[in-house]
């Protein structure tokens, strides 16, 4: 495949990236951009269009994931959460659209399955990611026939490298299958959706049982 790796300031990740995809024997080129901001968010994909010569599979991974006890929640905490989530990738899709049409392309979201179970302390987050599940069913809808769009939601991969050890385990004693995920996880997931002819909003929990624990 030629991959188009968004990144916003993480430079050497991307090329990182992009020098696996290449070793992998694909191309790939890194884009830059930030995109709190909707209008940079289409340009992404104009540039992304351009340096790669078409469009089949977009992922919307992109999102704002920070803090925020109840008493802290403002304005700008609902802006900076609802407008990185919600609102820029439907910026993406929509910009996508006509060339994800044109070759019968799809579209993976990354939901989460705080959906499903919800916790404490990240209440715009969880919120954010729930409207990001139903605006990308009703896309599904608005651009079948011609494109199919499917979601992946993860629950516990790459935890904050400051969580202690004694963390780590109490989370893990919550998943039936005893460890978390990774990143190759919710590749494996993307693939499959990417590549399945016959499925439209759909979303894969990939979880390790945790949402059947509770």
């Amino acid at each position: 495949m030629h991959v188009g790796v968004h990144f916003k300031a993480s430079a050497s990740g991307a090329e990182q990236t992009c020098a696996a995809i290449r070793a992998a024997g694909g191309e790939a080129v890194a884009l830059q951009a930030d995109l709190s901001g909707r209008e940079a968010a289409r340009e992404l994909v104009d540039r992304a269009l351009a340096q790669l010569g078409g469009l089949d599979v977009l992922v919307l991974s992109a999102a704002e994931f920070e803090p925020a006890p109840l008493g802290a929640i403002d304005d700008a905490a609902w802006d900076r959460t609802l407008g990185l989530n919600v609102a820029t990738p439907f910026a993406i899709a929509q910009q996508a659209a006509p060339q994800l049409r044109a070759s019968r392309g799809s579209i993976v979201g990354i939901t989460c399955v705080s959906r499903l179970l919800p916790y404490r302390g990240y209440l715009p987050y969880e919120v954010s990611k729930a409207a990001l599940w139903q605006m990308l069913r009703v896309l599904a809808l608005e651009l079948a026939p011609d494109v199919r769009v499917n979601m992946v939601a993860p629950a516990s991969v790459l935890p904050p490298e400051s969580m202690t050890e004694a963390e780590l385990d109490a989370l893990r004693a919550r998943i039936p299958l005893g460890r978390l995920g990774d990143a190759s996880d919710i590749a494996d997931a993307v693939l499959h959706l990417a590549r399945h002819e016959h499925m439209t909003g759909t979303e894969i929990v990939v979880d390790g049982g945790r949402t059947l624990a509770g």
